[in-house]
């Protein structure tokens, strides 16, 4: 089989600019960025009015698998990844069981080597008692605390538990930032609640509380702390007072960019519920200040798919969440279509950023000698979401009806083209992610 592949004539983005170029691409590396490349046994990729941006890195996503698998599977969820430009993921723990030792870590690789069409990694769950397997943890990309009660029961809310796993932390440490205190005593209102209230029943009180709380624990213990699906205004304010640090990143994600309260619960219900909520458009704004400043690092999705039919139950019965590794790249693409942003930061938050924060190997720009992990981008398509011709299990998106302009339409997986004509090809598989430790 050939696996030279020469990319001629694209627009090769990075965050500092758009330059055209040739891309050879041999045994799965970047080998020669340069005009005019010849290579007569290559296979030739045409770009020609193409952008070629890094594969996006999302390092947030629940693939469910084990346990939940009539949600989504690592395979599905994978196929997702790269139909939506997406090359790598990292994936959460709260599955069943939880990945809370190295031997469920290894089962969830074992799963992905057989089945997964995009490179991948997986966090550890901590728990109030699984210290020894945190001080062990290598190869993974981080560790991963609820300090919040979420989807699953992965919940560590003891201060003195807390301390303990950030003293002995040897990976960055990612959250999910809620006070559970504060939520239980929000849930333990007697009132009638509706998906409209979803803001109220988890509050920036929540998020605030356990932000200040983790960040100070990371100062405390000079650690790297990752602040997952950034929610509010005041944690954005927060996390610039620390950015001189170097010790705190975050990210949020697309719906939180371009979605918020009340409208989307009142045109949506479940399907715009998650943790932490959709907040008022003054959270969105300041979401967008950060992203655009460098306060906040990176956008991933916390893809987190669930059935129609557990989103078709009341409030308070249905789980709280949302598919989105197919649609991010898609969505902010529309945003560089409507000059709100440009490709470049695109590439920024969506490839280079992620890779940097979590310092991951060879991966998140295009250079020579990187893995040819490549996404190619055509401006001029455009398509209306639809969550029933997805490759995610939901069937659904918060976005379904909303007309893109800008979608991915070729993914190369460690220099193998995964994706090509609204096609998959599976007989490529990933690789586990390494890491510059």
């Amino acid at each position: 089989m050939n696996n030279t592949i020469l990319i001629k004539n694209g627009l090769v983005v990075s965050s500092e600019r758009v330059d055209k170029k040739d891309i050879l691409i041999k045994n799965g590396l970047i080998e020669t960025i340069a005009t005019n490349i010849t290579n007569d046994s290559a296979n030739i990729i045409d770009a020609t009015d193409l952008y070629v941006i890094p594969g996006g890195i999302d390092p947030q996503v629940h693939f469910r698998e084990p346990g939940l698998t009539h949600k989504e599977t690592i395979e599905t969820g994978a196929r997702a990844a790269v139909a939506g430009g997406i090359t790598t993921f990292f994936e959460m723990p709260n599955t069943k069981p939880a990945t809370i030792t190295k031997k469920l870590l290894e089962q969830k690789y074992k799963i992905a080597k057989k089945t997964s069409v995009a490179n991948h990694s997986f966090f550890l769950g901590a728990t109030h008692d699984n210290i020894d397997e945190i001080k062990s943890l290598k190869g993974s990309c981080g560790i991963k605390i609820f300090m919040g009660s979420s989807t699953g029961d992965l919940l560590v809310d003891s201060d003195a538990a807390l301390d303990q796993i950030f003293k002995h932390a040897n990976k960055i440490i990612a959250i999910h930032s809620e006070d559970e205190a504060i939520l239980q005593k929000m849930a333990s209102l007697n009132i009638d609640k509706d998906f409209v209230d979803h803001p109220k029943v988890r509050p920036v009180e929540a998020a605030v509380t356990s932000t200040v709380k983790a960040i100070n624990l990371a100062l405390k213990y000079e650690k790297r702390l990752h602040i997952l699906h950034l929610s509010t205004a005041e944690e954005v304010k927060i996390i610039r007072n620390h950015k001189h640090t170097g010790l705190i990143t975050s990210e949020t994600t697309p719906q939180h960019l371009l979605l918020h309260a009340p409208d989307i619960y009142q045109k949506i219900g479940a399907f715009g519920q998650m943790n932490p909520p959709i907040r008022e458009k003054y959270h969105q704004d300041e979401l967008w200040n950060g992203i655009l400043d460098g306060t906040i690092d990176c956008i991933a999705t916390d893809h987190a798919p669930h059935t129609l039919d557990e989103k078709s139950q009341p409030y308070g019965l249905t789980p709280a969440g949302m598919p989105g590794v197919e649609t991010s790249l898609a969505l902010m693409l529309n945003q560089v279509t409507n000059k709100r942003i440009q490709i470049e930061q695109v590439v920024k938050w969506m490839c280079e950023n992620p890779a940097i924060v979590y310092k991951i190997k060879n991966k998140g720009f295009l250079k020579e000698g990187f893995d040819a992990d490549i996404t190619l981008i055509d401006m001029n398509k455009e398509k209306i979401i639809s969550g029933k011709n997805m490759q995610s299990k939901c069937g659904w998106s918060a976005f379904d009806g909303t007309n893109i302009k800008g979608w991915p339409v070729t993914t190369i997986v460690n220099g193998n083209v995964v994706y090509e004509n609204e096609q998959i090809n599976s007989q490529f598989l990933g690789s586990p992610v390494l890491f510059n430790e």
